[in-house]
C-alpha cells in the first residue's frame, strides 16, 4: 500500500458476539500498521459502548490492538450513535485521538469533510431528538453514574430496540441521509472547489453527486461491516478509492 494514503472505516459494530469481524479487523490492523499515514474511524466502531470503565476481555483485547497500531500509525475517532459515550480514558489507553465532527481535513492537496453521518438523516425526527439528548453532557454524566451492570442491561435494551426497529422498517427512506441534511452540513464548509464528504451510518455504501451553490461535490458513504465482510475508503493524491474486505 502507498504510504501516502489515509484510510477511513465506520460501522464495524464490533462486540463479543462478532468474532469473525473482530478477526477481520485484527488482520487489517496488522496489514495497515506503518503502511499508511493515518486511520480514521468514523463512528459505530463498537456495537454499543457503556463507558470507559468497561474492562471486559473483549474491550481489553481491542484496546491492546489499537494501542499497538497507534505506535506507528495515528488513529482518529469520530463518535457514532452506538459509541457516543466513548471517552478520553479509553482514547488515551488505546492511542486514539477524539475528533469533533463534522470537520474538514486537507489531505494530499484536497479538502474532505468527515462525519459519522447520523446528523444527515434529518427526516428521522425521533432519532434526531434522541441524538440531541444523548450528546448532552448532563445526560451522559447521569448515564455513566449508573452501575456498570445496570448500563449493560440498558445497552442490551437499546440494541434490541434498534434491531427490532430495523427489522420492522428495513432500509426505509427515513433512515437515509437527506438532501437538506447534506446541504446544511456542507454550507459550513462551502468553497470552490467544494470539499468531498465522507461519512458512514446509513449502511448504504455508494458515491453520490451533489451541488452546493452550483459547485459540484461528491459524497462517499462508507461500507458497513457484517458477517465476514467489510470495506474502507482509501484517500491519496489521486482521490478516493473504494475497497471491499472479506475474511
Amino acid at each position: 500500500m502507498n504510504p501516502q494514503t489515509t484510510l477511513f472505516i465506520a460501522d464495524l459494530h464490533l462486540s463479543e458476539q462478532t468474532p469473525e469481524l473482530n478477526q477481520l479487523f485484527a488482520r487489517c490492523l496488522n496489514q495497515w500498521q506503518g503502511q499508511i499515514d493515518a486511520l480514521y474511524i468514523l463512528g459505530d466502531f463498537f456495537d454499543v459502548w457503556i463507558g470507559d470503565d468497561d474492562d471486559s476481555p473483549f474491550i481489553r483485547s481491542i484496546k491492546q490492538q489499537l494501542h499497538a497500531f497507534s505506535q506507528r500509525t495515528p488513529i482518529y475517532f469520530v463518535h457514532g450513535n452506538r459509541d457516543f459515550l466513548l471517552g478520553n480514558t479509553f482514547a488515551a489507553e488505546s492511542g486514539m485521538q477524539l475528533l469533533n465532527a463534522p470537520l474538514k481535513l486537507t489531505l494530499y492537496g484536497h479538502d474532505y469533510v468527515v462525519a459519522h453521518g447520523d446528523e444527515l438523516c434529518t427526516d428521522d425526527l425521533a432519532y434526531q431528538q434522541f441524538r440531541a439528548q444523548s450528546r448532552n453532557p448532563m445526560w451522559q454524566a447521569a448515564v455513566l453514574a449508573k452501575p456498570l451492570s445496570e448500563r449493560r442491561l440498558l445497552a442490551g435494551q437499546i440494541r434490541q430496540m434498534s434491531e427490532t426497529r430495523k427489522t420492522a422498517e428495513g432500509k426505509s427512506e427515513i433512515s437515509d441521509a437527506t438532501e437538506n441534511g447534506v446541504q446544511y452540513m456542507m454550507a459550513a464548509f462551502s468553497g470552490n472547489p467544494m470539499p468531498t464528504l465522507i461519512h458512514g451510518h446509513t449502511h448504504r455504501p455508494a458515491m453520490h453527486q451533489h451541488q452546493f451553490n452550483n459547485h459540484p461535490f461528491k459524497r462517499y458513504v462508507l461500507q458497513d461491516w457484517h458477517g465476514q465482510h467489510g470495506g474502507y475508503l482509501a484517500v491519496d493524491g489521486e482521490g478516493v478509492h473504494i475497497h471491499e474486505l472479506n475474511l
